[in-house]
């Protein structure tokens, strides 16, 4: 999957699952259950022990379960090659990471940075990231998305950090291009213990709000 490509999905589902657990039982149902529940973006985090082992689960059986599964938390060079020779299709780093980016960049792999700054949302476009994350979204609120499209207008931001589904609509109004959501649809005890018809249930109910 190229950026355009990955941009275009994001537009078109308006959410992007992130998987933050202590465990994941078998991340190919996982993805299908989230795939079923109208959510096609799903990032595996490097805080989840065993991740790339998953990762190259969920990507191995990708013609199964249909999902678009990268890495997320990536923090150094080293972790962004790892995990796209375990067949991540995307990268994301919660902040300003330039070693990141440029592995992301020379693989053909999109990427997206963290920030929470208008001055660290001009570095994470300097550095070629097409989406900028905002975290933490919820302490900022939806009305700073709206702010930081006055100086950087047509800037694609994803707020993740605090998005339930009493919020996520807001943000999407605000003018994010989808929005990052995880222990409100992948809660870590739910992926622990293999409740993947319970995720897909709250995958569901989320995506329907966003409507």
């Amino acid at each position: 999957m190229n950026t355009p490509e990955m941009i275009q999905m994001l537009q078109r589902d308006k959410a992007l699952a992130v998987v933050r657990t202590e465990a994941i039982t078998d991340a190919a149902e996982l993805c299908g259950a989230l795939v079923s529940g109208g959510i096609y973006a799903v990032e595996l985090t490097f805080t989840t022990p065993g991740m790339l082992t998953h990762l190259a689960r969920a990507a191995d059986t990708v013609q199964t379960h249909g999902a678009v599964v990268g890495a997320g938390t990536v923090l150094h060079a080293d972790q962004a090659r790892a995990a796209i020779d375990a067949g991540a299709q995307f990268i994301v780093a919660p902040g300003i990471r330039p070693e990141v980016a440029e592995v992301a960049a020379q693989a053909g792999v999109p990427f997206c940075l963290g920030a929470m700054s208008p001055t660290e949302v001009a570095m994470a476009l300097d550095l070629g990231s097409a989406m900028v994350k905002i975290f933490p979204a919820a302490i900022m609120g939806s009305r700073y998305l709206t702010e930081l499209q006055g100086p950087y207008p047509g800037v694609r931001l994803l707020p993740t950090g605090g998005v339930t589904l009493a919020n996520a609509k807001e943000f999407l109004e605000a003018g994010a291009l989808a929005v990052c959501v995880d222990s409100s649809v992948v809660p870590g005890a739910l992926v622990a213990a293999g409740e993947h018809e319970a995720i897909a249930m709250l995958a569901a109910e989320f995506t329907a709000a966003l409507r």
